[in-house]
């Protein structure tokens, strides 16, 4: 008498696993705790594989959502975020996420399915060259081409993502590789450390710089944080008192308040900051890659200053600014090995920071309605050092760079090389997934924040509490102020006053939400705000007409910077 086969499938042994199962294996050997995705067909296998495994998958509504929040995970950790999606249409919806991580330098691991390999190349249903697509904007990718290759080719592809100067890197993975059963396959190895020792010329030629200058400045960007060399250059800071200014995306390195930060430099940076670039002899550059928005006019930005430059990337040097010194490594050791032993800056120290004083931002706005540098403000100090604000793209990004207390890098999460509309609400979930006792808000503006709505719904599933700023001008603001100042005002689909109640749209998704309208209201939102429990929005309304000072016009030079008029 015959038996009905059983509906439970067997627990595959060790020696035995198909690919989609070696690859979950190796993602938990390699520590990932979670994942975000959107399954579909052709990487149908591996999530067959996640439901049984040990990493935690979170659902998205998008896969740009899924890489956006793996880069926030990223930015936090140190460690590659990874985002998973399909073949085809899945895959590239994965590109504008993958390209932010190649930007900001992010370390980031992307697994898209593919079609099966008998069918590549045939314009097989949902079959895109992924691999092709991304090549300009990944540092690493291979299409894993048999399943005993998986576990050592997924080792090394976190460790070109984090290794170095730190970006994604694509693993594509045909459905019939995840698909077959292996038997054998070799385990991955831990390869040598081949950074880099800084140059004894390079070293001696730095120190002698540093000791000459009477106006040495350290320029600190965003490589900094991800070399974790933070704890580092706030101890070469005070142990030396050499001031220091920041790129967007160094905010944090040294915290706001601290006597030797003399602001963010560039288009919208401060003026004080921008000042001490142009009045320096010696920039100590780390981390940072002279970016157009923080030089401005390159042939007149920081004329009087030699340059110190160290980067783990040696093609920055020269590439923008020509540097009397270079150092290519790990940050750590190049600055371990640098004496630094300025003579008396003590006149400098006093000019920096009365440039400092003298152009602090100031917040007695007239009239009732709410000024959001000052709300962003208050925000960021009441949520004192855990506060991570991850914004998105516009006028907004630029008053919680220049108005909100940072106590470390980590605590801004911004789109700062792409500029990606959108990557506020999924960075949000991802940073918060990474480290959950952090107070983290996302700060979008009514632009930016429909581009990427439907992660209400990641936030409900989950019940994620982030808190959301909406800052409503129902207009595409930056987009307005540009075309005020240098386009005559000719206005052009800048007009967003047909959005929709963002109130009763996070309520149909199941999130707390009110709205802002007053000053006066602005102390009871934010106590509502941190008090939540669960994930809250707070649609706050603000003047269409206000802008983003200070600002240096395209093209000009950072010393022109246009103020507000009075």
């Amino acid at each position: 008498m015959s038996t009905a086969p059983s509906m439970i499938a067997a627990e595959p042994t060790l020696a035995t696993r198909t690919g989609a199962e070696l690859l979950v294996d190796t993602l938990e050997r390699l520590g990932v705790k979670e994942v975000f995705g959107y399954p579909g067909g052709a990487i149908m296998p591996v999530y067959d594989a996640i439901a049984r495994g040990r990493v935690k998958h979170y659902l998205v509504r998008h896969e740009q959502g899924a890489a956006f929040a793996a880069d926030a995970s990223g930015r936090m950790t140190g460690r590659a975020g990874v985002c998973i999606a399909t073949s085809g249409p899945g895959a590239t919806n994965l590109i504008t996420g993958i390209a932010n991580a190649f930007m900001d330098s992010v370390p980031l691991v992307a697994i898209t399915g593919q079609v099966a390999q008998p069918l590549m190349g045939t314009d097989a249903f949902q079959e895109i060259d992924i691999f092709g697509l991304t090549l300009p904007i990944v540092k690493h990718s291979v299409v894993i081409r048999h399943p005993a290759d998986i576990p050592a080719a997924l080792a090394e592809a976190f460790a070109i993502a984090e290794g170095g100067r730190p970006g994604p890197v694509l693993v594509d993975l045909p459905k019939d590789v995840q698909q077959a059963v292996c038997g054998q396959w070799d385990e991955p190895e831990e390869g040598d450390d081949l950074r880099p020792f800084p140059s004894s010329e390079s070293l001696d030629a730095a120190e002698k710089l540093i000791a000459a200058a009477k106006k040495p400045l350290l320029y600190l960007g965003g490589g900094v944080a991800r070399a974790n060399a933070t704890d580092l250059v706030r101890e070469i800071s005070e142990r030396t008192g050499i001031p220091a200014v920041a790129t967007l995306q160094g905010l944090g390195v040294l915290p706001v308040e601290h006597p030797n930060f003399v602001g963010m430099l560039g288009m919208h940076g401060g003026r004080a900051a921008n000042m001490a670039v142009q009045e320096s002899d010696l920039l100590i550059v780390v981390g940072a890659r002279f970016d157009d928005r923080a030089t401005g006019h390159l042939a007149s930005f920081a004329p009087h200053a030699s340059v110190v430059h160290i980067d783990t990337d040696a093609a920055e040097f020269g590439k923008i600014r020509h540097a009397h010194s270079t150092m290519c490594g790990d940050l750590k050791r190049c600055l371990r090995a640098i004496e630094f032993t300025p003579g008396d800056i003590t006149e400098w120290q006093a000019e920096t920071r009365q440039l400092k004083a003298e152009h602090a931002p100031r917040y007695d706005a007239p009239g009732n309605g709410v000024f959001a540098p000052e709300l962003l403000k208050k925000l960021s100090e009441r949520a004192g050092d855990g506060f991570v604000a991850a914004c998105d793209v516009g006028q907004h990004q630029m008053w919680v760079a220049q108005h909100c207390r940072f106590s470390r890098p980590q605590a801004h999460l911004t789109s700062g090389g792409l500029g990606a509309m959108g990557y506020g609400l999924p960075a949000a979930i991802g940073a918060k997934i990474a480290e959950p006792d952090a107070t983290v808000v996302c700060v979008s503006g009514d632009g930016s924040f429909m581009m990427n709505v439907q992660e209400l719904a990641t936030l409900r599933r989950y019940n994620i509490p982030v808190k959301i700023v909406l800052l409503d001008n129902s207009m595409l603001g930056l987009v307005r102020q540009w075309q005020e100042l240098f386009f005559e005002g000719n206005y052009s689909e800048v007009d967003l006053s047909d959005n929709p109640d963002f109130v009763e749209v996070a309520n149909a998704f199941g999130i707390e939400a009110f709205s802002v309208d007053l000053k006066s209201d602005v102390d009871a939102a934010i106590d509502r705000l941190l008090a939540a429990k669960g994930p809250i929005l707070a649609h706050v309304r603000i003047d269409p007409e206000e802008n983003v000072w200070p600002l240096v016009p395209p093209g000009k030079s950072n010393a022109d910077m246009m103020e507000k008029s009075t």
